[in-house]
């Protein structure tokens, strides 16, 4: 076994693989950026490497930085995590050049996989299913609309080279195929460098089920299945394990392709086979066929875990250091049922934006896993994923887990940030999914009702405005002028929306708050606040912020009487960032009219393209940025011309 070893990656798989390592005995050097020096990962590891600047070019994508970095510390292999360079062969070639380990699979193997198209062709002589499709290297517009033809609509236009949904377009109708391929293209070369594009059998009710495989280099197992159907855009929101619906007949088929696809590559480490699955009749061992392999430890794993009893990671380090696989295939059992939730900081109302603050408050709930590389007082970056943390929870039965899902989501408190929490939560109480009906379109089918902005209660601005006054704790002024209980006011703001409340204290223990002509009775019995008689729901305060943890944590603002309000008479008139990011190109110049929902800008964050549009008809005034700028969020971008002056 290693004595030590380095992490080149950060945040949650950096500090997961460092408490297996050094529950093993192996020493960790962590890496880090300028924006990570403070980092949950940086304060987990033994020891720690500074590699470079905050954008990822500049530090986690750095192999040459990286390998010096293990080699000046005496590691004697690198862990690459998932993402970065965790399937670069590239980077795989260097590490073994300077005679370290690699913690996963050969070049060879990841080169195998790298391209959708060659992997295809590749599995189909090996003998696994195969989606019908396109994988050539002519990639002539008129000839990929040919193939798209003889394919049948609908088709997948899916980049070569891709992941995560980029450079993927569902295709319905031949008069929409040129405009999708161009613009699948456009992402993809901006994305991977890469356009070359396949052509896909797009399946009409499709589920997402892949199959987790270890190998040793010769021989692999499975360790059965997970759902990972529930995806907004084609990322994965939601996976559990062992899929619903699934029957030991299609288990053992899809297990003998998984292990099949890895031994044919001479597959070692941990590795994911990744199937399309028809679910429009049940799930038949004819209806599978295999998409892609994941080279690499997946975001979802800890389901894997969970009913298998399996270290993942544990057995990762062991087969690196020339260990047989742990366990064979009959040893191999599936125990109860788990789920994994992805908590992220994002504007769900908004669009699912990516958000950014820092995390005034932060626990988790008892009762569930939690991997996280953050912790309370820690700022959610521009630069990476807007990841908080993964809720794993597991049961005897999938109704068991699911329920220890929703009492988590529910006992999870995030102050400082918006978070998805509340999405989360509407999607385990949706009919079909607690009923395990499940398939890739689910929310976009039920977007509208999963997606509801959240509104707070006269009750919860009550104690919003109870805990901005500080009299929560119970020791809060009392008096009496003119035979009336002492008032105070407050100005608070939620969602940009200010409201007034006036409190009045009869005691340090009993208050009325009066909100818009409405009046709240506040006690405290026993020890807990009661709202009109109604528990109050647990509330942080950090600064001017006040969270009251109901419908998955409300955030309000106090507003100090002396600030004056920005005037709204600029309202559609300036196109403003929503988030920190990279404006990735201008489309708007001085003097263009444009329409309602032209798009005027694109910026990139989190890994993400976002589309600015004009909030109105009028005439561009000012284009205020370029193409290449880093901007804060609020900045004004473009500036259209006053009403009134058209």
């Amino acid at each position: 076994m290693f004595n030590k070893i380095l992490i080149a990656n950060r945040g949650e798989i950096a500090v997961r693989v460092a408490r297996t390592a050094q529950a093993m005995g192996v020493g960790v050097v962590a890496v880090y950026s300028d924006a990570d020096a403070a980092a949950a990962h940086v304060a987990v590891a033994d020891e720690a490497v500074h590699i470079g600047g905050s954008a990822p070019a500049q530090s986690y994508l750095r192999g040459d930085v990286i390998i010096r970095a293990a080699l000046d510390t005496g590691a004697q292999a690198i862990h690459p995590g998932y993402g970065f360079l965790s399937e670069n062969p590239e980077f795989v070639d260097a590490v073994e050049a300077a005679g370290l380990v690699f913690i996963g699979p050969s070049a060879a193997a990841i080169r195998a996989m790298g391209l959708k198209d060659a992997a295809k062709v590749l599995m189909e002589e090996a003998g696994v299913p195969v989606v019908p499709g396109y994988h050539g290297a002519n990639q002539d517009p008129e000839h990929l609309a040919g193939a798209a033809e003889a394919i049948g609509y609908p088709v997948l236009i899916k980049a070569v080279a891709g992941g995560g949904g980029k450079g993927m377009r569902l295709v319905e109708e031949p008069a929409a195929f040129q405009a999708a391929l161009e613009s699948a293209q456009s992402e993809a070369r901006t994305a991977f460098g890469n356009e070359s594009v396949l052509i896909e059998k797009f399946v009409e009710k499709p589920r997402h089920i892949e199959v987790q495989v270890f190998g040793d280099g010769t021989r692999a197992v499975h360790l059965f299945e997970r759902d990972c159907s529930l995806q907004r855009r084609h990322q994965k929101v939601i996976e559990e394990a062992p899929a619903p619906g699934m029957t030991e007949v299609m288990r053992a088929a899809m297990g003998r392709a998984a292990v099949t696809a890895a031994e044919a590559i001479g597959y070692k480490g941990a590795g994911t086979i990744e199937f399309i699955v028809d679910g429009s009749d049940g799930l038949r061992p004819d209806g599978f066929w295999f998409m892609e392999m994941n080279t690499r430890l997946q975001v979802e794993h800890p389901v894997t875990e969970a009913i298998t009893g399996v270290d993942l990671v544990e057995w990762q380090l062991r087969v690196a250091a020339g260990e047989s696989l742990p366990m064979q295939q009959d040893e191999l059992r599936i125990g109860g049922h788990s789920f994994e939730a992805r908590l992220y900081a994002e504007d769900v109302p908004k669009g699912f934006l990516p958000a950014t603050g820092t995390l005034a408050h932060l626990v988790f709930p008892a009762g569930a896993r939690a991997d996280s590389g953050v912790r309370a007082g820690d700022a959610i970056s521009p630069f990476y994923d807007p990841m908080i943390a993964k809720l794993i929870t597991h049961g005897p039965t999938r109704d068991v887990a699911l329920a220890r899902m929703k009492a988590a989501l529910a006992d999870c408190q995030v102050a400082g940030t918006v978070t998805n929490l509340g999405f989360l939560s509407a999607l385990c109480a949706d009919a079909g999914f607690a009923a395990g009906d499940v398939d890739t379109g689910l929310i976009g089918r039920n977007l509208e009702t999963l997606v509801v902005a959240p509104a707070p209660g006269v009750c919860d601005k009550a104690l919003a405005a109870l805990a901005g006054l500080g009299l929560l704790d119970g020791v809060g002024p009392v008096g009496f002028s003119l035979w009336e209980p002492m008032a105070r006011s407050v100005t608070l703001s939620f969602d940009g929306e200010a409201f007034d409340a006036v409190v009045r204290a009869v005691s340090a223990e009993h208050h009325l708050v009066e909100i818009e002509g409405v009046q709240v009775e506040a006690r405290r019995v026993g020890g807990h606040w009661l709202l009109d008689g109604a528990r109050a729901a647990p509330v942080v305060v950090t600064g001017d912020l006040v969270t009251v943890f109901a419908q998955a944590g409300l955030g309000f603002t106090v507003v100090d009487p002396l600030d004056v309000a920005a005037s709204g008479a600029a309202a559609g008139n300036l196109i403003e960032a929503p988030m920190p990011g990279l404006v990735k190109a201008v489309f708007a110049v001085a003097g263009q009219a444009v329409q309602e929902g032209d798009r005027l800008a694109v910026l990139e964050a989190m890994k993400m393209e976002h589309s600015l549009l004009a909030a109105r008809d009028g005439i561009v005034a000012e284009v205020l940025v370029s193409a290449g700028a880093q901007v804060e969020a609020g900045a004004a971008l473009i500036r259209l011309e006053e009403a009134d002056e058209e």
